[in-house]
């Protein structure tokens, strides 16, 4: 497998580079530095280049492209923005299970839209009690004959503060049960942000990835009509984890795109900070650390680029996804931290150096779409049952 396992990831690469010219890089540390605000300028061209419905298929409003050609796009987009990454990424995330398990009619009305940037889209699946162990979930959905009555909480919702249709996972109840063994793990599409029982709150004092939006969103006494099922009762978890699945591999993208942020950082860097009488890349201790860098970066990035094809080919891609994404957003933290400490001081301190942001971006990948712990859980299990 090499550096560009289609010819075609070339081409996205050079798009990539002329679009973050023209509309991140202008913006990004306003958004870093600011208040949360979702990007929604950034949005609506990515809407217009075809980037929010890549991979959905033509008929639904996408672009029908390969998960290998998705991943270098979300890999060369999280390179020069990881919050503005996360962004586009979650419209797929969001529009994935719609894709693959919704009917016909959910499809027709939600897909075209998400590709056109004129509806959000968002995955609530992490709970305050319900985050590695996702199976634990306390948002019910009482079945009330014509419709459910949804409550509960969701947490860390990225663009949960202004989505216009939220795959939720709730425990679908019997009128009248309260008794959450009673449940059955299911999937159901909210798409009324209006009603009054709706509400979120903005978290602000976010690390990194600030380009992006997240919220804690609560529903009380939410009515969701019975057709906005999401496959059926009882398959919300099935529904969730193989969602996940996809979203691990561009999670890993979106790791190789900052990792590669910070190889390309710290070797320009290196080449003209003189110490000794010499540029530093001259001295082996700083060698060594790019070497690393450059390996430990070309590994993720195959195993990343194995996950997608394997996807592209229909296979089942559980174990192989857990391991691009723990070895990936491990290889990004490595090279963030490698970055500031070639930097020195001014890696440390964002006035001076994009390192410090790098490093702040980085920390994420090692969380979300399960942590590095749950990773190896998944692996393990896979090879020793």
């Amino acid at each position: 497998m090499t550096w560009n396992w289609v010819p075609e990831q070339q081409e996205i690469r050079n798009k990539v580079k002329a679009f973050a010219e023209e509309h991140i890089v202008p913006v990004g540390d306003a958004y870093d530095r600011g208040e949360p605000k979702f990007p929604q300028e950034i949005v609506d061209a990515m809407a217009k280049e075809g980037y929010l419905g890549f991979p959905f298929a033509k008929e639904y409003g996408g672009r029908g492209e390969p998960k290998i050609r998705y991943a270098t796009l979300i890999e060369e987009v999280s390179k020069y923005d990881a919050g503005f990454g996360i962004v586009m990424a979650v419209t797929v995330l969001a529009g994935y299970p719609i894709e693959k398990f919704g009917t016909e009619e959910q499809k027709m009305k939600y897909l075209p839209n998400m590709s056109a940037g004129k509806l959000v889209g968002a995955f609530a699946l992490t709970e305050p009690g319900a985050g590695s162990d996702a199976a634990n979930q306390h948002t019910t959905a009482e079945d009330k004959g014509d419709h459910y009555l949804l409550n509960g909480e969701k947490i860390f919702i990225t663009s949960g503060d202004v989505a216009g249709v939220i795959v939720t996972i709730c425990k679908i109840m019997p009128e009248g049960e309260t008794d959450l063994g009673k449940g059955k793990v299911s999937a159901v599409l909210f798409d009324t942000p209006d009603d009054p029982g709706f509400s979120y709150e903005l978290i602000k004092k976010k690390m990194g990835i600030r380009g992006s939006t997240q919220a804690r969103i609560y529903f009380k006494d939410v009515k969701v009509p019975k057709e906005n099922l999401l496959g059926e009762v009882g398959k919300g978890f099935r529904i969730a984890m193989t969602t996940l699945d996809g979203a691990r591999v561009g999670v890993a993208a979106q790791s190789v795109g900052i990792g590669q942020h910070a190889l390309d950082l710290a070797s320009a860097y290196a080449k003209e900070r003189e110490q000794f009488g010499r540029p530093i890349a001259k001295l082996q201790a700083i060698q060594w650390m790019i070497a690393d860098m450059a390996t430990r970066l070309d590994a993720a990035r195959l195993l990343t680029y194995r996950s997608a094809v394997m996807e592209d080919a229909g296979e089942k891609i559980s174990t192989e996804a857990s391991m691009a994404k723990l070895f990936a957003s491990e290889a990004a933290n490595f090279c963030a931290d490698c970055c500031v400490q070639i930097h020195g001081g001014y890696g440390y301190c964002g006035d001076y150096s994009d390192a410090e942001r790098i490093y702040r971006d980085a920390r994420i990948t090692r969380i979300y779409e399960g942590t590095s712990e749950v990773q190896r859980l998944v692996i393990a299990s896979s090879l020793l049952r």
